[in-house]
């Protein structure tokens, strides 16, 4: 049976981090699940000015002090992303992109606003075809013909494995390409994405250009809409819906900084993640004296 953390938090940017060090402070058993690199956002940000103790801080150097305040707390960053996060009543249990299966008592989430608007009939076929995690579905294109949607270019190396297990991949780069595939069955698509279409299934990628057969389509993006994430999961347009204490609809999962909505501020995200973290560990405690 798989590791149970007491916390599971996941994103990397200002929220996220400060919920992962108020828990770490607080002797809880948190998994952190991110990148390395912290937030783009962050890091390309070309000064902050309103980072309390920080002033006119460059971005690069805030992504430098977040990282080495949570070297200095020996926390971890688990760079795999999370797909699919399931509420099992007392624990949550959650899937990544590398196929991997993780349990928490509770879980944080601090995704930012990254995943963007879903593609017309992207939502509709969603598991009838159109999936978000190349290594987890791979197996049920296996001599098949697939489209592949990326966001960036660290998705190529998903393509390349999908090249191995499909006849056909084709690929839509929804940024500027510089690499070039060795794969003879991978075909390079420059065009833009206007919907899915299909019957019972996912069956066509229409383009503004032209229209692509397929059998499935992967839409690899940096971060998975909550709707997908959270089965279930209460929004107020494309925000998580939250209260005061970070509480969502759903007993055990909290949320905290952009996702939860307006204003995108880093400093409010920092402080919306140490409440979070403090809601976490209440929810813990009540959980152990019922």
């Amino acid at each position: 049976m798989e590791e149970m953390f007491d916390v599971a938090v996941i994103g990397t940017g200002p929220a996220g981090l400060s919920a992962a060090v108020t828990l770490k402070i607080r002797n809880k058993k948190v998994i952190l699940f991110g990148s390395r690199e912290l937030s783009e956002k962050v890091s390309k940000a070309h000064e902050i000015q309103n980072y309390l103790g920080l002033p006119a801080i460059k971005g690069q150097e805030l992504a430098r002090k977040f990282n080495e305040h949570i070297d200095s707390l020996g926390l971890a960053i688990t760079q795999d992303q999370v797909t699919a996060c399931y509420s099992m009543g007392s624990y949550f249990s959650f899937t990544t992109k590398t196929n991997q299966l993780y349990s928490a008592k509770a879980v944080i989430v601090a995704t930012g606003v990254n995943f963007g608007k879903p593609f017309d009939g992207e939502e509709t076929f969603l598991g009838r075809g159109v999936s978000y995690c190349a290594t987890c579905d791979a197996p049920f294109y296996k001599g098949k013909t697939v489209a592949v949607i990326a966001q960036t270019e660290k998705e190529e190396k998903e393509a390349s494995f999908l090249s191995e297990v499909c006849e056909k991949v084709y690929y839509i780069p929804l940024y500027k390409m510089q690499n070039v595939f060795g794969e003879k069955n991978i075909q390079v698509v420059q065009d833009q994405v206007v919907r899915i279409e299909g019957g019972m299934k996912a069956e066509k990628l229409v383009l503004k250009d032209g229209e692509i057969n397929v059998d499935g389509i992967f839409i690899l993006r940096d971060s998975v809409s909550p709707k997908q994430l959270v089965p279930g999961l209460e929004l107020d347009e494309n925000h998580i819906k939250v209260n005061r204490q970070m509480e969502t609809n759903i007993k055990g999962l909290f949320a905290c900084g952009d996702i939860t909505g307006l204003p995108y501020q880093y400093i409010k995200s920092a402080g919306e993640g140490n409440v979070a973290a403090l809601s976490a560990v209440k929810y813990l405690s009540q959980m152990k004296s019922s």
